[in-house]
């Protein structure tokens, strides 16, 4: 697992280490210090005595990058901002089938709704579940019920 931290606050972290080790420290000291286990400092040092300063150096992230650029990325977000209703949905509710047709509509890039959840994390957001209801239901109906019935065999009277 990855540890927290961009690659250039990491790449920092392991300069430490090295800086610490240089001026006398155990390896097990200089772990407690960077709230990190020993066998990475060893790990670090040895990476340092083989390559020099370029071992310790960050590496690029690995996986597949994004499909959306930082920019696009950013004007998803301010669609989402404005809400569903203002992208042509009879809601404002933001659902991953949803959201993967405004990208594909707007951008032109596919996405698989699987993955919209994982994009709307990345971004501070949560999907959308729609509430279930059947098509048969009588909105009127159930308000004049709440209204008229639920007082009538409620336990305790209203105020």
């Amino acid at each position: 697992m990855r540890p927290e931290g961009s690659g250039k606050q990491l790449e920092r972290r392991r300069q430490r280490a090295i800086a610490l080790l240089k001026e006398g420290h155990a390896p097990v000291e200089v772990a407690r210090v960077l709230g990190v286990d020993r066998r990475s400092v060893r790990r670090w040092n040895a990476a340092y005595h083989q390559q020099g300063a370029s071992g310790l150096a960050a590496r690029a992230v690995p996986g597949r990058p994004s499909k959306l650029s930082m920019r696009q990325r950013t004007q998803l977000e301010g669609m989402l901002l404005r809400g569903a209703a203002a992208q042509g949905f009879e809601s404002d509710l933001w659902t991953c089938p949803r959201v993967a047709q405004i990208i594909a509509r707007r951008f032109g890039i596919g996405y698989h709704v699987d993955h919209i959840g994982r994009l709307l994390r990345s971004l501070g957001w949560t999907p959308q579940r729609p509430t279930r209801r059947a098509l048969e239901r009588d909105e009127e109906g159930i308000q004049r019920w709440i209204k008229q019935e639920w007082p009538r065999i409620k336990k305790k009277p209203g105020a």
